[in-house]
C-alpha cells in the first residue's frame, strides 16, 4: 500500500531531533512514498527547505510548503513577505509545491483577526501569482474564512483548483461550498476517534477524487496511537478509516488519495 502524507511538521526539531532518521525509515517501511513538510513560520519554512535538502536519499520523497500560520500572523511583516517571495521565485529547485499553512484561527488570541486576515489574504495572493495550491488552516473562524475565500473567488484571484482545507472539521454544508470553489479536503487522526461526528458525514458526501490523507505530525495521532507523538507512518490508520467510511478496500483508498495529492501538488510530486 503506497501512501502520501500531505501534511507533517517534521521541521519541529524539538519533536524529532533525536530520531528523525528513524521516523523517515518507519514511514518508508509502512509504504509512505511522499511526505509534504508543513510550515507555520518563516523560521520553520526555512528548516523544511533544509530538511528536504539534507534527506533527499532517505527513501521517501519530501516536498515543502512555505507560509505563516494564523497563530503567528503578528510576525507577518515586510521581512516575511520578502523571504516568501524569494523562495517562491525558486520554487521548483527548492521543492516548494504549496503555500501554507495559512488561514484563520480564532481558537486562541495569539494574533488579532485583522493580523490574521491580512496575512491570509496576502499569502493567498502569493499562491495565485506563483500558481501554487494553498494549504488552509481554519479553526473556529469558518464564517470569516469563507467570506475571504468567496471574495477572492468573486474577484477571480483564486486558482481553478485553489488548494486544500487541511484537517477539515467543518460541516457537510461548508464542505459543499468549498468543493464548489474547487478545494480538496484533508483528513487526519481525529477521524479514527470514537467521538468523530461531522468528519465521517463529510467524507461520505465528498467526491472521492477530492479527498487527501495527512497526519499533521506531531499532533493528533490516530487510534491506536492516540495520546502519543504522531508520525507519517501512522497515516495508514487514516487511510484505513477513510476506506471503511467509503466502503472500499484500503489499498484502493491509498491509491486514490495518492493520485489526488499528485494532481493537486503537481504530477512530479
Amino acid at each position: 500500500m503506497e501512501m502520501f502524507d500531505t501534511h507533517a511538521h517534521l521541521n519541529w526539531r524539538e519533536d524529532y531531533k533525536e530520531d528523525i532518521d528513524a521516523v523517515l525509515t518507519n514511514a518508508k517501511n509502512e509504504g509512505v512514498k511522499h511526505i509534504m513538510l508543513a510550515s507555520s513560520t518563516i523560521e520553520d519554512s526555512e528548516i523544511s527547505l533544509q530538511l528536504r535538502k539534507m534527506k533527499q536519499d532517505c527513501g521517501v520523497k519530501l516536498s515543502c510548503m512555505v507560509g505563516v500560520h494564523p497563530e503567528t500572523a503578528q510576525t507577518f511583516d515586510e521581512e516575511a513577505k520578502y523571504r516568501l517571495e524569494e523562495w517562491l521565485k525558486h520554487k521548483d529547485e527548492l521543492g516548494i509545491v504549496a503555500v501554507g499553512e495559512i488561514g484563520m484561527d480564532y481558537h486562541y488570541d495569539d494574533a488579532s483577526p485583522v493580523h490574521e486576515a491580512t496575512a491570509f489574504i496576502y499569502q493567498m495572493g502569493l499562491a495565485y501569482r506563483y500558481d501554487l495550491p494553498a494549504v488552509i488552516h481554519e479553526r473556529d473562524a469558518c464564517e470569516d474564512t469563507l467570506f475571504i475565500l468567496r471574495s477572492l473567488h468573486e474577484q477571480h484571484v483564486l486558482r481553478e483548483v485553489p488548494g486544500v482545507l487541511h484537517c477539515f472539521s467543518g460541516s457537510p454544508e461548508t464542505a459543499e461550498i468549498l468543493l464548489k470553489m474547487g478545494f480538496y479536503l484533508g483528513f487526519d487522526g481525529p477521524i479514527t476517534f470514537k467521538n468523530a461526528r461531522k468528519a465521517p458525514d463529510v467524507i461520505r458526501m465528498c467526491p472521492i477524487d477530492r479527498l487527501l490523507v495527512e497526519t499533521d505530525s506531531p499532533y493528533m495521532a490516530p487510534v491506536p496511537h492516540r495520546g502519543h507523538r504522531n508520525e507519517p507512518a501512522y497515516v495508514r490508520y487514516v487511510v484505513e478509516e477513510m476506506a471503511r467510511i467509503k466502503e472500499i478496500p484500503a489499498e484502493e483508498m491509498a491509491r486514490i488519495t495518492t493520485e489526488n495529492a499528485r494532481r493537486l501538488f503537481g504530477k512530479d510530486t
